[in-house]
């Protein structure tokens, strides 16, 4: 028998990586950047892997660059998806007590609240833990692939927009800490065992945030796109929006507005502004519609434990005054900051900010800064005491020997923690700069001009 001739197919000598040209390595010209919390109109610099370019004015981090982004948030992306996939498949918490037990999987959590009356809840639920994630990862993959093989798949500019907007409502590790701070609760009362899916959530949390932090938005839009060139006429060292120029939130391109004071990235699509539109009127009624909301969330009970037909209302201050009676000390206080210090101070911050915005402090804008910093990253955290109680009644179902209802004020208090995180993203932090002349204003350069 002939033998089969095999035809020979030269093969190039580098598969085309584009992980391994930073923007660095690639640009010809200076690349600009508007600090999205100060506006400050700079140059980035050559950037090696773990370094990051700093704000001068602000301190706000602009660029992070990490060693093979693809490969690595590609890597992340995949592990946490099949962890995710563990999760969803097997037993998440089983309980007993005196005999009678139920065992809940991970979608519980958010599927028997609508049998209870909360399906707005029973959404926030689903959405922050499981569905959001998930298009997240895939986007993350998908982009990868792409630009791995050297040719970006459909539809990569979109996915790529996704990603800024997804991040902020993902809270797989709020989740985490409130399935711990349940789990405390009912500790002295049944039997808890944890399924294989619990261990698999954790993994699954672990690897998310591992996978936000190894995206670098700045290689992943120029190795996408490219970088236009910057607008003519820019100057560095000086604010951006009185020379008509802003940076998009998006993908970071400095872009040219009109007289009006909008315009269109050239790079993702995204709309510019030289400042967000009705910023502080929309943060106002944010606000104030959480203001209200919050009263509501503390008056009315959070749930209501049904113990052999008697039934036990419990509010938010209510269940942290009682997990101080059980001795749970820490879980109290983890309750206490997350459901009201936090609200309550977010309120306060953000309202103190609205007020403070139109007047101009140079001294203050950095101290304003750092508190917006804190507000916008502690608000998420509320969200502890709405997974603890979707856990509960998900897994409390004995009968008439024991069983949670969710109350009221579930309903009242996530929109609370929605509305406080809107209104975080409405504000714009850049009005806090406006006017002022601060150290980086005097003592930076004013001549540089971009190419």
């Amino acid at each position: 028998m002939p033998r089969p001739a095999f035809r020979h197919i030269a093969l190039p000598s580098q598969v085309p990586y584009v992980d391994r040209m930073p923007p660095e390595a690639r640009a010809t010209r200076r690349r600009l950047r508007a600090c999205h919390e100060c506006d400050w109109l700079m140059a980035l610099p050559p950037l090696h892997s773990g370094e990051q370019a700093v704000c001068p004015r602000c301190g706000h981090a602009e660029v992070r660059r990490h060693r093979y982004p693809a490969q690595r948030s590609l890597a992340l992306a995949i592990a946490a998806l099949a962890s995710l996939a563990i999760a969803a498949a097997f037993p998440f918490l089983a309980f007993s007590v005196r005999g009678v037990g139920n065992r809940i999987e991970l979608t519980q959590t958010a599927t028997d609240l609508i049998g209870h009356h909360a399906p707005l809840v029973a959404i926030v639920v689903l959405l922050t833990i499981l569905v959001l994630p998930t298009l997240y990862l895939l986007a993350v993959v998908w982009l990868q692939i792409g630009l791995l093989s050297g040719h970006p798949l459909p539809a990569s500019r979109s996915a790529a927009r996704a990603l800024a907007h997804l991040q902020p409502w993902m809270m797989a590790d709020v989740f985490l800490i409130g399935t711990l701070v349940s789990l405390i609760k009912i500790v002295g009362l049944a039997q808890i065992e944890l399924g294989p899916a619990f261990w698999a959530f954790g993994a699954f949390a672990v690897l998310l945030l591992a996978t936000t932090q190894s995206v670098d938005r700045d290689w992943l839009w120029f190795a996408l796109a490219g970088e236009p060139p910057a607008p003519e006429g820019s100057q560095t060292g000086r604010p951006a929006a009185p020379q008509g120029l802003t940076g998009c939130h998006t993908c970071g391109l400095v872009g040219r507005l009109d007289a009006g004071g909008h315009g269109q990235c050239q790079r993702c699509g995204e709309p510019l502004h030289a400042r967000r539109p009705h910023s502080l009127q929309r943060t106002w009624a944010l606000l104030a519609a959480a203001a209200v909301l919050y009263i509501p969330a503390n008056v009315y009970p959070i749930m209501t434990t049904v113990s052999l037909g008697r039934a036990s209302p419990s509010t938010i201050v209510g269940g942290i005054v009682e997990l101080i009676e059980m001795g749970s000390l820490p879980v109290a206080l983890v309750i206490l900051v997350a459901s009201v210090i936090v609200p309550i101070g977010k309120l306060l911050a953000l309202a103190w900010l609205c007020l403070m915005a139109p007047r101009a402090h140079a001294l203050k804008a950095p101290v304003r800064t750092r508190l917006y910093r804190i507000t916008e990253f502690i608000g998420r955290w509320s969200m502890v005491d709405i997974f603890v109680v979707a856990i509960l009644v998900a897994l409390i179902r004995a009968g008439n020997l024991m069983a949670v209802e969710p109350g009221p004020a579930a309903v009242a208090f996530g929109s609370v923690v929605v509305l406080t995180m809107l209104a975080a993203m409405t504000f714009d932090p850049r009005l806090i700069w406006d006017g002022t002349t601060s150290t980086a204003d005097e003592e930076a350069p004013h001549e540089r001009h971009a190419p």
